[in-house]
């Protein structure tokens, strides 16, 4: 018997098998998933602290989102995230009523809306539609009429029209102005222009590089971990030279995972300031032994990863330690098959530590710190950060530095590190631990970064988003006397 016609645009019956059991039914695909996607990651990064990094990825595995609307997905995602307080501005003078008593739910909505008329080339028309619809299904129908009231008035003018609007003026209030031009929060503003060494009352004219280059989006920067892995094999998977690290590539485009190096852990994905403060701390000369080293801070293990390979070429090892068991075992995987098996991670807390004091050649402290020297990776951090943060974390980073001088033998040199170029957590921190000791001595780090113009700071280096394309890290070197 010959199987019934059937005509080719016809999809087949779904029904019963031949045994009598129903296939089970495809999940429905998302309609517009990019907006969508885009909206949840919104909302759990408001209300629940996530971080849009790693939340953002897993969802769009989750909801088998790939290609132009993945690509569509990171954009409004990242793009609501860093411009959310020029866009609360305008949408504040949209809004009849505080924007502050706009449901928790609704704001993301309108945020994602704002971004899409006033930082994409989508039609104004199309950006409202397209988001009154997922406003249907995630808010209900009453509250998206608000958000097409509230968008509809946000199209009227474009982002320099409204940023005429709603900025302060430049003149009277520079601070205020950078503030809702650039999308920081005041007190980060005055205080990156502090650390720039420009009078926040002034014209601020480098300080608005820096913020300007916190909203673009960073380059991937790999590093090929010494001994397993080489940039020149970075390269030849598409990766491009990278300027400073003798260690580091960059990727332009492309998935990281898609490198053979990067799946099988031979390099890993880690911003180049990162790699450079942890050369130099090597780089730094110790009479006599050179076998031990420390990373005391070391989850997730970036640098302890790049450090482990380092000390297995001079027959050295480091220990890698992090008070936390989850991010310890990161450190064990970043360490693993490391050079000569030169890496060992645990579980300790730096600051009552385990070991005792005088047996490390060198030790690293890259301190839990605000992260205002990776907004542009995290650009959420720069809304949940205040200047109580740096406060409450300063006493933990003093107490690491104490604890790492104490390790440290005499003669031993100790490197201290922050992914913030704010003043009272960089050397701040240094200067209020010397004060307090005579047993060691500033090193002038910027000696041991030749190839990196541009990074000194006194004796303590400072690298920069807009001059050095890299994470804001700061780094003081020590010698134990």
């Amino acid at each position: 018997m010959t199987e019934p016609s059937r005509s080719p645009d016809r999809p087949p019956r779904r029904g019963k098998g031949k045994r009598g059991t129903k296939h089970p039914a495809a999940p429905a695909p998302l309609k517009d998933p990019a907006r969508r996607v885009a909206y949840e990651v919104l909302r759990a990064v408001a209300e629940r602290d996530a971080y849009a990094n790693l939340l953002l990825p897993a969802v769009l595995r989750e909801r088998g989102v790939t290609g132009r609307d993945a690509a569509l997905a990171t954009e409004l995602t990242y793009g609501a995230l860093r411009r959310q307080g020029t866009y609360d501005a305008v949408l504040d003078a949209c809004v009849d009523r505080s924007l502050a008593s706009v449901d928790a739910e609704v704001l993301p909505i309108l945020r994602l809306g704002a971004h899409q008329l006033l930082a994409t080339k989508i039609p104004p028309h199309a950006a409202v539609s397209a988001t009154v619809d997922i406003a249907r299904k995630v808010i209900g129908h009453h509250r998206s009429r608000f958000a097409n009231a509230v968008l509809r008035k946000v199209s009227a003018r474009n982002l320099a029209e409204w940023l005429a609007v709603v900025a302060p003026d430049r003149r009277s209030d520079p601070v205020g102005h950078l503030s809702v031009v650039h999308s920081h929060p005041r007190w980060i503003v005055h205080a990156l222009a502090t650390a720039l060494g420009e009078d926040p009352g002034g014209g601020l004219a480098e300080t608005e590089q820096l913020l300007a280059a916190h909203n673009d989006r960073p380059q991937v920067t790999l590093v090929a971990k010494p001994g397993r892995a080489s940039p020149a094999d970075l390269v030849r998977g598409g990766a491009t030279e990278a300027r400073y690290s003798p260690y580091a590539a960059y990727l332009t485009e492309g998935d990281p995972a898609a490198l053979h190096e990067v799946r099988q852990r031979r390099a890993a994905v880690q911003d180049e300031a990162s790699q450079m403060v942890a050369l130099a701390l090597t780089r730094v000369s110790v009479d006599g032994t050179d076998a031990r080293w420390l990373d005391a801070c070391a989850g997730p293990g970036g640098k302890a990863g790049l450090l482990a390979g380092l000390a297995g070429r001079r027959d050295a090892r480091l220990l890698a330690a992090d008070v936390q068991p989850t991010r310890a075992r990161l450190v064990a995987g970043a360490v693993e098959r490391s050079l000569r098996d030169a890496g060992r991670a645990a579980v300790a807390d730096s600051t009552r530590p385990a070991w005792r004091d005088g047996v490390f050649d060198r030790v690293l402290v890259d301190a839990p710190c605000t992260g205002l020297g990776a907004l542009r990776r995290r650009p959420e951090a720069r809304w949940r950060r205040t200047p109580e943060t740096a406060d409450g974390l300063a006493p933990l980073q003093r107490a690491l530095l104490e604890r790492a001088l104490d390790a440290t033998r005499p003669g031993g040199v100790v490197g201290y590190v922050t992914c913030s170029p704010h003043l009272p957590e960089t050397r701040g921190i240094v200067e209020a631990v010397l004060a307090g000791r005579s047993d060691a001595t500033v090193l002038r780090a910027p000696d041991y970064l030749d190839e990196v113009p541009g990074v000194a700071a006194g004796d303590y280096a400072q690298f920069w988003p807009h001059r050095h394309g890299t994470d804001a890290m700061f780094l003081a070197l020590l010698r134990k006397k």
